[in-house]
């Protein structure tokens, strides 16, 4: 296969549709919309359906129905859209219904919204946070499996860089296993007036008039879900880890910038590594202990007040080393990371934490 020259929200989109998604619909909000121009010029083409949305409520709902259906669904936004999507996001997760959902944020401040979530209940949504335009590929393609294997809602969570960079890609399908059959809860539309008509409502499920499991019983079952997904589904990379004595945790676009600044700083005779969880929820706790366990550095780089350092401060091996050292970071359009994004900027910050003594530590 010959490399393409796509931009990230083009190879994105190819991967959605190579994947099966037959159905997208969203509201143009930058970065998300060049995501949903390229649905709605290659999708029809497939045998697919790409609709715009008058809003985001609106476009939630519309691939709430479609996923009931069994379809592989999916929508998106950036993440002032998605915070109008959360009532619909949670309905998915607690009527089980699988859904792919594209962040294209405008930075790194949708980290709690991704990963703690806006809706009602217990519910949690797996987020896979994508270094590059070839790891988009495969984290779409992964997560469309994850939401019809797990019957859920999940998040790519994606960024101005990934959505408007260029690069020479070649996209291939990816085989992830088998999947369990939507035949015992998809609606097709055939068992209406027959008595076996169905209801995606999990506690009501089965014929009409016929008790269901009852709301506690049923959200029980939902969590227990969350609980085995969280065990199961932690995704890590760590770089230069082994003998590092400073770590350096960072998610997302930005661990390119902080991953230069290791070889950098490693030249220059610091034992520098990195961390970076591929999956922000469920966060990869047993990685990060075993990572951090004998650092003296454990330095947090997020574009943002500080979110995921929770989470570090939480998992860590050694709460005592952890400092954040990144912070809000955004361009004058508030579209796109501002100067923060900068490898002169990590490695500056990386040498200062270091560098300051203990007792003045935050």
């Amino acid at each position: 296969m010959t490399p393409r020259l796509l931009q990230g929200s083009g190879a994105i989109a190819d991967a959605a549709i190579l994947a099966g998604c037959r159905f997208f619909t969203g509201y143009p909000m930058l970065p998300f919309t060049e995501l949903l121009e390229e649905m709605a010029r290659k999708l029809p083409a497939a045998g697919g359906v790409c609709i715009n949305a008058q809003s985001e409520i609106e476009a939630v709902n519309m691939a709430l129905g479609a996923a009931a259906t069994g379809a592989r669904a999916a929508t998106g936004s950036c993440g002032q859209g998605i915070s109008l999507m959360q009532e619909g996001i949670a309905e998915l997760a607690l009527n089980q219904l699988p859904l792919v959902v594209f962040n294209m944020a405008r930075g790194q401040q949708d980290y709690f919204q991704s990963t703690r979530g806006g809706g009602w209940g217990d519910y949690r949504t797996i987020t896979l946070a994508p270094k590059d335009i070839p790891e988009a590929v495969a984290h779409t393609q992964l997560l469309f499996h994850l939401a019809d294997r797990y019957r859920t809602p999940v998040i790519l969570y994606g960024d101005y860089v990934i959505a408007h960079t260029s690069v020479g890609i070649e996209i291939e399908a990816l085989d992830f296993g088998p999947l369990p059959p939507k035949d015992d809860w998809a609606l097709d539309g055939t068992m209406s007036g027959t008595g076996r008509a169905r209801q995606t409502w999990t506690w009501a499920r089965g014929k009409p008039n016929t008790p269901g499991p009852g709301p506690s019983a049923a959200w029980e079952s939902i969590a227990e879900k969350y609980a085995a997904i969280e065990r199961s589904e932690q995704r890590f990379e760590t770089y230069r880890s082994e003998d590092a004595d400073i770590l350096v945790v960072s998610f997302g676009t930005t661990s390119v910038f902080v991953d230069r600044v290791v070889d950098e700083l490693r030249e220059e005779g610091l034992a520098v590594g990195s961390f970076r969880p591929i999956t922000l929820w469920p966060f990869p706790a047993e990685g990060l202990a075993e990572a951090t366990h004998g650092c003296a550095h454990v330095l947090v780089y997020e574009l943002n007040a500080g979110q995921m350092v929770d989470d570090v401060r939480m998992y860590a091996a050694d709460r005592s080393v952890i400092r954040s050292i990144g912070g809000v970071s955004q361009d004058d359009s508030g579209m796109r990371q501002g100067d923060l994004l900068n490898a002169d900027e990590v490695r500056q910050r990386v040498r200062q934490a270091v560098a300051t003594p203990a007792s003045a530590r935050q």
